[in-house]
């Protein structure tokens, strides 16, 4: 069986115009979740996940608490949204599986941290949006305009290891379903051999790749709120791509079809994935997963 890494977005738990009440995030996992439970019979699988609304959402909940109450510092917050995700996504499996009369699957949360460079450039130019948008721009620092109107950003560092990359190969080699890297991972820096927590949050989407890289997993699937990638996104020449080779995507790039806020990361973690050699890396909507696999819909990234 091959290896498949499922990257949710954040759409997958919280959908534009909602408030993002637990009872909304459990129905929106179906939709994923239930692909994710029929797919673990073809695939040995790995689920990733984004909590760019969670995390943003603990921020300012702290933001807004007593001074007498202590605040906790952004990877802390990371660690609670992959427990409080983990949870979220391994009832919905367990729930469809159970559905599927399958009652001897493994599945597991990997609390996950991830080596970053303290160098990275990520941190002199936050570029992350967490947390709700906004139609005006508010009063505190941090905020940038995106498609979806003023969020808060903060820095992004590239992921260089994942550092329990180990831990999760071998659970795959022993059938688990795994969720791992979840939002991105914790981010941690070395220092004279000990890791230490530091102030981001890591793109789920590049983390993702680079575990790939790491466990040697031969697919990755990016699933996210648009059905395929496109250029000239929401303008009237928009023109949607059922292929990209790995230099179309990288001049794309640099000619900023990709925003940095937005697909940019996503489209970077799918040239990451291919140029180290696996077999398919494809972008494609949270309801399509199973689609774009069979080759029926999904931007699929080629080396030529």
């Amino acid at each position: 069986m091959k290896t498949l890494i499922v990257a949710f977005g954040g759409n997958a738990l919280i959908k534009d115009g909602q408030k993002g009440t637990i009872d909304e995030q459990f129905e929106n996992l179906k939709v994923p979740v239930s692909q994710v439970a029929r797919l673990s019979r073809k695939y040995r699988v790995i689920i990733t996940h984004g909590n760019g609304p969670q995390v943003g959402n603990l921020l300012l909940q702290q933001n807004n608490t007593p001074e007498d109450i202590p605040k906790m510092p952004l990877e802390i917050l990371v660690a609670q949204t992959q427990g409080q995700i983990g949870y979220m996504i391994e009832q919905t499996l367990d729930n469809q599986l159970m559905k599927m009369k399958i009652n001897d699957q493994l599945i597991t949360t990997v609390l996950t941290y991830v080596q970053v460079d303290k160098k990275d450039p990520g941190f002199k130019n936050p570029t992350k949006p967490i947390g709700p948008s906004y139609k005006s721009k508010p009063s505190e620092q941090g905020f940038v305009k995106t498609v979806k109107g003023w969020r808060k950003v903060v820095a992004s560092p590239e992921p260089v290891k994942i550092i329990e990359w180990r831990e999760i190969k071998e659970l795959i080699k022993k059938g688990f379903i795994v969720i791992a890297c979840g939002g991105g991972g914790i981010p941690v820096t070395t220092s004279y051999k000990n890791y230490e927590g530091i102030e981001a949050v890591i793109d789920k989407d590049l983390a993702s790749a680079k575990l790939g890289e790491q466990i040697g997993a031969d697919i990755l699937v990016i699933a996210t709120e648009v059905e395929k990638v496109a250029l000239n996104y929401l303008k009237p020449d928009q023109k949607l791509l059922d292929t990209l080779t790995i230099a179309d995507a990288e001049r794309y790039l640099k000619e900023g079809h990709f925003p940095s806020g937005s697909m940019g990361p996503k489209v970077q973690a799918a040239i990451n994935f291919i140029k180290t050699g696996k077999d398919q890396a494809i972008i494609t909507s949270i309801d399509k997963i199973e689609k774009a696999l069979d080759g029926k819909t999904g931007t699929h990234f080629i080396r030529k």
